[in-house]
């Protein structure tokens, strides 16, 4: 780093230049170590993607749009044939008018399950929004339980693996779907990765090949060179204001997966009969289909992050999850703060380093979805884009603060320098540490 960045940076954004050389000290190592990884896989999706493009035979034509019930939406139907190709899939429904990944979750479990039909999860309790889904927390009216579907988990080994023989041994004749989280969500366990997806997809299919099993996907997307569909998942979902929108989606989310099952879903987004024949994109296609050609950039660009925030705070004492030198299956790095006051700050740092909305000062609210109050740092261009830099957590013991994207390894490395500067300032770090 020049001396004319160091001096904006000390004069704009008043950061001490002990901080400057602490953060770049841990940006060395980055570089020296891990770097090959994170390419390697970027170019093997990059080439995958332009490649799905061009099987489709896209063209210019598909950016143009209908209106009304969007009948002959030709750009809909390729974006869903684009998907298919990626994910290495029979079917797809891609729409912009799937609010979140809870939505896209939510439409998939619905569509598929019947009363007296279990779902059995077998990564633990999932994310905190869908278990109000579900109904086993909060009192919200709807709830897959309310519809007489059964719900039982199976929490992950002390080494935060699937536990695959008691997942086998627990099904019974009414399980239809079994539901894994590959991200680490709000716990503190790694991200399940495709290979421990694999091993257990396998041997649950030898023992019983009819029972469902579905991906939850977000913050999962191209962070390997396979998908949880490549290696036998029957159906799968995610938002694009994660990792596949590469920060240019406007909103939307994803399924693929088997075409009997993305039929049972497109009747329950839309209705029987109509299913994906009708659905206005509001002129998204070209947006959708840019932002997943620059997913795979914008990924590696946001895992660099990650691993940069995990060199800096783990050289501070604190413990990070995923480890530095542990495999990656989500751009998610968590950093157990154990004190509220810390977490706060943290998130307040990485709002302060953000495009928009850096004077605003986020503070922990009662977020709708969520048991606790939850602290969000998310200046971004599309609201609520968490492939965009950003940061979260919920406001409980251990205080783990969540951090994940970033479009450009720059505004990271800015993000974590600003997060650590306001940690300093407030004297919640030990300054004898900042060593380099």
């Amino acid at each position: 780093m020049n001396k004319y960045t160091i001096d904006i940076l000390c004069k704009q954004y008043a950061i001490g230049e002990n901080i400057i050389n602490y953060v770049l000290s841990k940006d060395e190592i980055l570089k020296k170590n891990y770097l090959t990884h994170i390419e390697e896989v970027k170019e093997y999706n990059q080439f995958k993607i332009i490649h799905a493009m061009q099987k489709a035979r896209l063209n210019a034509t598909h950016f143009n749009w209908t209106t009304g019930y969007g009948y002959d939406d030709v750009g809909r139907e390729k974006v869903e044939e684009i998907y298919s190709y990626v994910f290495n899939t029979e079917d797809a429904l891609v729409r912009p008018t799937i609010v979140s990944g809870t939505h896209a979750i939510t439409l998939t479990l619905s569509g598929i399950l019947r009363p007296g039909d279990e779902l059995l999860s077998i990564t633990g309790s999932p994310y905190d929004t869908l278990q109000k889904v579900i109904g086993i927390k909060g009192k919200e009216k709807g709830t897959l339980i309310d519809y007489g579907i059964k719900y039982r988990e199976i929490s992950l080994d002390s080494k935060g693996k699937i536990e695959i023989e008691k997942v086998i041994q627990s099904i019974s004749k009414d399980t239809k779907l079994i539901l894994i989280q590959r991200s680490t969500g709000y716990s503190d366990r790694n991200a399940i990765t495709i290979d421990e997806i694999k091993e257990a997809i396998d041997k649950i299919k030898a023992f019983n090949d009819k029972v469902i099993i579905m991906v939850d996907n977000c913050y999962g997307e191209f962070i390997e060179t396979k998908e949880p569909t490549d290696v036998g998942a029957d159906i799968m979902a995610g938002s694009l204001i994660k990792n596949p929108g590469g920060g240019i989606s406007l909103s939307g989310g994803y399924i693929v997966g088997k075409r009997d099952l993305i039929e049972l879903v497109a009747n329950r987004s839309t209705a029987p009969g109509i299913g994906k024949e009708c659905g206005l994109t509001f002129g998204t296609t070209r947006n959708t289909l840019q932002g997943l050609f620059l997913a795979p950039m914008i990924v590696g660009e946001a895992l660099k992050g990650a691993l940069l925030t995990a060199l800096v705070y783990k050289g501070l004492g604190f413990r990070v999850v995923p480890d530095i030198n542990h495999k990656r299956s989500d751009i998610i790095q968590a950093v157990e703060f154990k004190s509220r006051e810390k977490a706060i700050k943290f998130c307040q740092g990485i709002q302060s380093a953000s495009p928009v909305d850096s004077f605003v000062t986020p503070e922990p609210w009662e977020m709708p979805g969520y048991e606790d109050e939850v602290i969000m740092a998310a200046g971004a261009f599309i609201q609520g884009s968490s492939i965009e830099l950003s940061a979260d957590g919920p406001m409980r013991e251990p205080y783990f603060a969540y951090y994940q994207g970033g479009l450009t390894y720059s505004h990271c490395k800015l993000g974590v320098m600003m997060s650590l500067n306001n940690l300093y300032k407030n004297n919640l770090i030990e300054k004898d540490k900042l060593v380099y």
